[in-house]
Formats: structure tokens, sequence, C-alpha cells
């Protein structure tokens, strides 16, 4: 085989899955104060606050044991994976920098350490922004959800059961649904060779596997960088910047890993026992996730409400980017629910701090269920009137209760992006004006109207006023015009980075606040480049051979492919599978099970040696010399196809063009 064709096909396999690690960048320019208008504003909502009871703050400590003794935890290297003390300037009364309901809700989240929500039940909460649950079986623990990383799961687990007096073993993990801070840190809870062995079940709801990996891998380079913006990554815990997201308090640093389910639930009302522990399971498909389910456990009258019920309104649509929700089913199964536990005595769930009291629980769902069925029939009722997508998103009305309730505000998921959310399930990112179906790209819309509004200067003195007048939403459409036509417009990035941070400053939701400080940031100071990666080994084993070759293909440059044409057999003699990958019109098709007349090239080989080249940096003339793969006929063709796919920019520009 060619050299050079062999490393163009070996550099893309040692890069394909990767990412690179980054660094956070230093801030070069301190945040600012609040405006007066960003003070008077919050102000107003701390004085409009009705939900002031305490039975949250009751209910976010009660049954504490203890809470880890060294707050700095870090991997084996030293790197430091989680600091608990990180937000404990969150105290007292809100900051003029932040929303007195964020704040509020922020105090909650802060709560951590080893709880006792039931007896054999316990939850680690506030050491990632996911709890981890423990169940007590006859011989072993039940692990429910496992943090996003190993390293944090490991530690609080040994930390756990420690605290508890326990050396029993792990012998069942449970994944609520298929988001990775809820199956990432598995490795650090249970080993795979036990799993393998039977000694280990590992419990999911159907579609686990296909929906946690193919999140990760076609949309996972552009979703991983816009999570970015959504969870804050890079921004210093201050007044002036993170606080938490709403749901949590952060993403853990470390490892994150994944191992195959070996129990699958498909049906709700389906019992298992694990352990001497019975279990009732309730689907909840395409709610939070798309694969997720709730379940119950008779004995101790205790429901797991998965993420599908937490203390705030989720998202229907998330800001990073992912498949829409069905608000409408969400609610259908939050109503279920009321029906299928009447006798529960204590709820809790992935995030967030439980329920106590059947009265209490049941109104909890009601409000839940109430706080998704509005959001879906709002959003259509508003769409069936002719209000576009843009105009729904913008509308304020809330039932009073449900505002009422903490449980029910945009903490996470809005209000506003949520109906926006509903419209664009039933009716696409199209508003039915033929203005808007075929617009100019942002950065020349953006030249034409700073040229029509008299040039920069003009643009930008307008703006300033605006922003005097605190009308940041305005300031933020104004000035990103300038910002698009002319990114080096030093006067035009500071302006739009003081009006971001003045929205983020005045947002109820930890999501849109980190977003806006994001944001600023990065206008201020280039992007920031925090660690990311979606595409781990153990999401790149998981995926299936279609769902591979759809990245692969994905990736390819279609510009450079265009009229190449190519017929490449890949024949995995232990999976008794061939593959017909075929380059045509700049697309690469793959065909299970199609034998080509007359490949130009034709691989024979294992799917581990296929996994060595993705994963290990294997080299295909090694694996030829080893006997583990085979190449006959036009290797040439190989780097036709491979040396033209791309890898792609982690840290592509958002704020700016």
């Amino acid at each position: 085989m060619n050299r050079m064709h062999t490393a163009l096909f070996a550099a893309f396999f040692s890069a394909a899955f990767t990412t690179s690690p980054g660094v956070s960048a230093q801030s070069a320019t301190a945040p600012k104060p609040a405006t007066p208008a960003t003070a008077r504003a919050n102000q107003a909502v701390a004085h409009s606050m009705a939900f002031n009871d305490q039975r949250d703050f009751a209910d976010a400590t009660r049954g504490l044991i203890a809470t880890l003794p060294d707050p700095l935890v870090k991997a084996a290297d030293g790197k430091l994976v989680w600091d608990a003390n990180r937000y404990d300037f969150i105290t007292g009364d809100a900051p003029a920098t932040v929303n007195p309901s964020l704040w509020r809700q922020e105090k909650l989240n802060n709560v951590r350490g080893l709880f006792k929500v039931v007896d054999g039940i316990y939850q680690i909460r506030g050491y990632d922004i996911a709890n981890m649950t423990l169940v007590e079986g006859k011989t072993g623990w039940i692990v429910i959800d496992t943090l996003l990383t190993a390293e944090i799961a490991r530690s609080t687990l040994a930390f756990a059961l420690d605290k508890l007096g326990s050396k029993k073993p792990v012998v069942a993990v449970i994944y609520t649904h298929s988001h990775a801070d809820h199956y990432g840190g598995v490795r650090g809870v249970i080993n795979e060779t036990d799993v393998l062995a039977g000694k280990v079940k590992v419990i999911a709801p159907e579609g686990f596997m296909d929906n946690a990996v193919a999140e990760n891998v076609l949309a996972g380079n552009a979703m991983a960088r816009r999570a970015t913006y959504q969870f804050g990554a890079g921004l210093d815990a201050n007044v002036r910047q993170g606080v938490g997201s709403g749901l949590g308090k952060a993403l853990s640093s470390g490892t994150m890993g994944l191992i195959p389910p070996t129990d699958t639930v498909s049906k709700t009302g389906e019992e298992i026992t694990v352990d001497g522990v019975r279990i009732v399971f309730q689907m909840a498909q395409g709610s939070e996730a798309p694969s997720e389910m709730m379940f119950y456990f008779p004995d101790k009258k205790a429901l797991c409400l998965s993420e599908v019920l937490t203390k705030h309104m989720h998202n229907i649509y998330t800001i990073r980017g992912a498949k829409l929700r069905d608000a409408l089913a969400w609610s259908k199964y939050a109503n279920e629910a009321l029906d299928l536990y009447p006798d529960v005595e204590v709820a809790f769930a992935s995030h967030h701090w439980p329920t106590w009291g059947t009265t209490n629980i049941r109104q909890y769902i009601a409000n839940q269920r109430d706080t998704y069925r509005f959001v879906h029939d709002q959003a259509m009722n508003l769409a069936n009137k002719g209000q576009t997508m843009d105009e729904i998103g913008d509308a304020t009305f809330f039932p009073k209760a449900l505002a009422a309730d903490a449980s029910s505000r945009g903490y996470y998921g809005t209000l506003s992006h949520n109906l926006r959310g509903v419209y664009n399930f039933y009716l696409g990112y199209y508003d039915a004006n033929p203005a808007s179906l075929h617009r100019l790209p942002p950065t020349e819309t953006a030249k034409r109207y700073v040229a029509a509004m008299g040039g920069e200067a003009a643009v930008l003195a307008t703006a300033q006023t605006a922003f005097g007048a605190g009308d940041f939403r305005w300031v933020a459409e104004l000035v990103n015009h300038v910002v698009f036509a002319n990114p080096d417009n030093t006067a035009a990035r500071a302006l739009q980075a003081d009006a971001l941070e003045q929205l983020g400053y005045q947002a109820e939701a930890g999501t849109w606040r980190n977003a806006y400080l994001v944001g600023a940031k990065e206008l201020r100071d280039g992007v920031l480049k925090p660690p990311t990666s979606t595409q781990g080994p153990d999401v790149v084993r998981g995926m299936n051979q279609e769902l591979l070759f759809d990245y692969i293909a994905l990736r390819l440059n279609h510009q450079k492919t265009d009229g190449l044409q190519a017929a490449i057999s890949l024949v995995f003699t232990d999976l008794k599978e061939t593959w017909a990958l075929e380059l045509s019109n700049a697309v690469l098709n793959n065909t299970k099970n199609r034998v080509l007349k007359n490949p130009d090239v034709t691989l024979t080989l294992t799917r581990p040696a296929f996994l060595a080249m993705l994963l290990q940096g294997k080299k295909l003339p090694e694996l030829v010399q080893a006997g583990t793969v085979k190449v006959e006929g036009n290797a040439q063709v190989l780097a036709a196809v491979f040396g033209n796919v791309e890898s792609f920019n982690p840290y592509f520009n958002i704020v700016t063009p």
C-alpha cells in the first residue's frame, strides 16, 4: 500500500474522534458593575417575589449526613476535578449583578453533601451538575445515575459508603436517561469486567445507547461549543460572572465514560427486582430526553422522577442545541404519575432536592404538569392566531399560581425560548412571511443595515443612547450589526459586551446569564477555550457501524470530493457483515450487506481492528503486517475519501463572524 495514502488514512482515524484539550482564557477585562437600570430591574424582581416560604430550604438541607472533608477533589494526576467551595460567596441578599430569583435558586443548589432520603435511599448532591442516588439492596448498592465524570463519581461514592459504614459492593447501575451527566461517571462506580461477567447489572430505558451516542456525534462539535455558553464554561465564579446553571452548580472536570446496559426497560408498569429491591417503571420517552424513564420503589413509597420533573421549568428547547422535546407528552407523563403513584411519600430526582409528603408531592407534580401543558397550549394558541415565533417568544403571561411556585420558574428553560421551541416543534423556523424565505446571511445583512443607518459611528451613537436608557435588548441587536459588519471595531465590541453583560445580570435563567456573560467575555478577550470533548473512546465504541460511517460521511469536504467516484468494501469477519462505502456526487453512502461487484478496494478486518485505528492510532500497515487487516485493490482510493475528511474546530466564533 502506498505510504502516503496510508498516512492520510491513519491521520484521519487518529483525529476523527478527538478534540483539542484547549486552555481556559484568562480574563484581560474585568466585568463591570450593574448599571442603575439593571439595579432597578433586579430590585423590582425582589419586591415581586412571592415564593418566600422556607420549605425548599428545609427540604434541601433535610437528612444531611456529612459533607466531603476535602472540598478540592482531584484526579490521580493532580488535576482539579471539583472545588466544593467555588460558590460559597452565594449568601445573604442578592447583589445588583444577579437576578434575586436566580440567586435564591443557586443558594438552594449550593447545599451539598450526603443526604438520607428515606431508609435505604441516600443522595449525593452538590458535587456536580447532577445527583447520584444510592439504594441499599440485600447484598450491595444500586446506583441511580453516576454524575458526569469518573473522578468525581469515584470520590463521592467512596466518601458516601465510608460515612454509611458500608463495605457492600455496587451490584447495579440505573441510567435514568440518555444525557451524559447521568452516565458519564459510570467507570468511577463500577468495573466493566464485572458487568461482562454478570456480577453487575446496568439498567436503562429502551433506546438509551442509540440516543446517548447519537446526541454526542452528528451534531457533537456544534453542541459542545454552544454548551460552553449554556453552562458558562470559562467563567470565573463570582457575583459578576458564574453563579450556577439553575439545574445545578456546574459540570465537573475529568473523564467521561459509558458502559452499555445489560437490561432494558420498555414498558410502563414493568417491574424488576434488583438485589431484593422491587422497582416499578414508567416510561417517559421524548420528554426531557429521547430515552427516559421514572420509577417507583413500592416498598419504600419512594418515587424517582428522573429529570422529567425537577425544581424549575426545564427545556422544551435547549439553547446548546438538541432535538426538540414534546411538551404535550411531557405534561401527560406527569399527569399519568398522579394516578400511578397515589401513595407516594417521597419523590426525588436526578437534580435538586426531594419533596416529602403525599399532599406536597401531588401538588408539585400537578404544577409541573400544568407548566408544560401551558407552554404547549399557549404557544399553539398564539400560533393559530397568526403570531410568529418571535412574537410568541416575547409573550409574558404565565398563570399566577405557577409564577408563584419556584418549581415552575425558568431557571434553566425559560418561558420565552420554550414557547419558541413548541412553535418550532410543530411549524419549523419559517414564519410564513415570504420576506423571511431567503434572508441574507448575518454578515451581509449587518453591512447593509450599518450603511443604511449612516455608518458605524451613527449606529454606535444611537446604541449608546439606548444603553443609557437601559434598553439593553435593543442595544444588543443594534450593535450586533456593527460587530458583524466590522469585527475589528473595538468600540462596537466593547459596547456589545457591556449590553450582554447587563442582560446577563438581569436574567432569571442560569443558562441565559451564562450565555450572555460568556458572549461578553469573548467579545472582550477572544474565544474561550475550556476543555471540550463529546466523542471519547466509550462513545465511539458505543456507535453502531452505521453511525460510525454516517459520522465519517458528514465530515467529508464536499467541494473537494465533487466529481470523484469510489467504491470501498469493508468486510467485518467477526460481525459477519459487509459494508459498502460509495462516494458519488460528493456524498459517502454506506449500505450494510451490499456486495459490490467491482470494488476499487476491499478491507477485510474485525471491528476491534477498525476501532484500533479509530481510538488507538494504529497504522494500517501495522495491522496489515500483523494479519488483522487485509487490503485488496487500489489503495489510492482510500486517500481520495479519507484524505478529504475534515476535522472540526471546537472553538468556532459565535458572537463575531
